[in-house]
């Protein structure tokens, strides 16, 4: 490692879903200080979930200030990576939002948006307004209104974006009346974009990075390579393969984005996603009360050698890559009275890697490139040790679980130290990169394709009507 690298850092800010975390990183890939605040959305409605950015914001200030706290100095870089496709509309002078952030989440989905666009379209027009995604109105607001960008990862999520010409969609702006000028530019994931605006009470660090959250984690995972896989253990899992430098079209439920845009060159991903993951878990402990903490769920499950017959469809909000089922619920099979909690709590593990081999499945179906040597996981669920255990046993892959698991925010931190030159090259990242534990399948192919067919099965309980 060089010498100016060892006495650098950068910091990384991940708003995500359900919170904000700032994650200051070393020159040697360490983290320095992790500083997390909770944000949850609002359901005002069924089927609304929205976000009030000010609260946001306060939380952003909090979490960046905490941990700029623990160095006194040499920041280099400031990495935003964010939820993805949550929509903003904001006063061009104040950077105030004018209407609760419609998440990704959202119900009302395109017609909505356009509606409350509609509603500020002189506005808009007259360029007092401002619209986009979420790490597009940080950008603007954390450097006082002097920056206006979004990578084109954040872009192509947005409902708005130009897979092939690789730009906004003039014909998708007219048709929902977007005003081109309202939206922010285009621009590499990594690159100096502007300064945090010192009246915010933050050093005046360089935002050096924008990005969404699944790609950044890609980057924090260094999946770099066309053909390479990552889990992100979330609420959802998502699963995200290296596409190269053209999309890859699916016609199994999975969907084409950029992966990111570095040195102006945009290289692509096919993301499918397990729509309940964490959130079966958190089922777990909420609805049920089988468990007290997500944590011991994974140590309730090992005190079984298997499921006692117990099988679990977690389709809590439907199911998602390949079957596009929003309709599906979930559902728990096989019990008897031999049943237990831990049985229970297994079979749901379960249930989720198998899910989650299902979508690894539809991503592989439409790949013209090699399998991986191993899959890379990250998020919250993957401190389970046990259901790391059972994906390995699931794909057939062994999984390798990172040192720093929160991912998208190390993504954002290593795109920073690439843009302000911490690091140099992507290899100098392989350097820091750690991997804390490898999990090896432990079952032969014959008895794995035979209790997936099993569970496959069951799958068609929870699509029934």
């Amino acid at each position: 490692m060089r010498q100016e690298a060892a006495t650098s850092f950068v910091v990384a800010l991940d708003a995500g879903t359900t919170g904000v975390r700032a994650l200051l990183v070393d020159g040697g890939g360490a983290p320095r200080a992790e500083v997390y605040r909770e944000v949850l959305p609002a359901c005002p409605a069924p089927g609304l979930v929205e976000h009030d950015p000010e609260t946001l914001f306060r939380a952003t200030l909090d979490v960046l200030s905490e941990a700029l706290a623990a160095v006194p100095g040499g920041v280099r870089g400031l990495g935003i990576a964010t939820q993805r496709g949550t929509a903003v509309v904001w006063e061009a002078d104040s950077g105030r939002a004018v209407h609760p952030a419609i998440s990704w989440q959202d119900g009302r989905t395109i017609r909505r948006c356009a509606d409350l666009l509609a509603e500020d379209r002189d506005r808009i027009r007259a360029g007092r307004l401002r619209c986009g995604t979420l790490d597009a109105w940080l950008a603007w607001r954390l450097s006082g209104g002097r920056v206006s960008a979004t990578d084109a990862s954040n872009a192509s999520c947005s409902g708005l974006f130009d897979l092939v010409g690789r730009g906004w969609n003039d014909a998708i702006l007219a048709a929902l009346r977007v005003p081109a000028a309202a939206l922010p530019e285009i621009v590499d994931s990594e690159g100096v974009l502007g300064q945090v605006d010192a009246s915010l009470g933050l050093p005046a660090i360089p935002i050096a990075a924008v990005i969404g959250d699944q790609q950044a984690a890609m980057m924090g995972q260094l999946r770099l390579a066309a053909g390479e896989v990552k889990i992100t253990y979330g609420t959802s899992a998502m699963l995200d393969l290296n596409a190269g430098p053209e999309p890859l079209w699916s016609m199994q439920g999975a969907y084409p984005l950029v992966l990111w845009r570095r040195a102006g060159h945009v290289a692509f991903c096919l993301e499918g996603t397990a729509i309940t993951a964490g959130a079966a878990i958190t089922w777990l402990r909420d609805g049920l009360g089988v468990i007290r903490t997500p944590a011991e769920s994974g140590t309730l499950a090992a005190s079984v050698t298997n499921a006692g017959g117990v099988w679990a469809i977690p389709a809590f909000q439907g199911l998602g890559t390949p079957y596009m089922d929003a309709a599906a619920r979930a559902v728990v099979g096989g019990l008897s009275r031999a049943t237990t909690r831990a049985h229970v709590v297994r079979a749901m593990l379960e249930g989720i890697a198998w899910r989650c081999r299902e979508v690894y499945d539809a991503l592989r179906t439409d790949c013209p490139f090699a399998p991986p040597a191993a899959l890379r996981v990250d998020g919250g669920a993957a401190r389970n040790e046990l259901l790391l255990q059972l994906q390995a046993d699931a794909l057939g892959l062994p999984v390798e679980r990172p040192a720093v698991l929160q991912a998208g925010a190390l993504g954002a931190g290593y795109l920073a130290g690439l843009a302000t030159g911490v690091w140099a090259t992507t290899d100098e990242l392989r350097d820091v990169w750690r991997r804390e534990r490898l999990f090896e399948p432990a079952v032969g192919a014959d008895e794995r394709e035979t209790r997936f067919a099993a569970w496959q099965r069951h799958v068609a309980a929870a699509r029934e009507p």
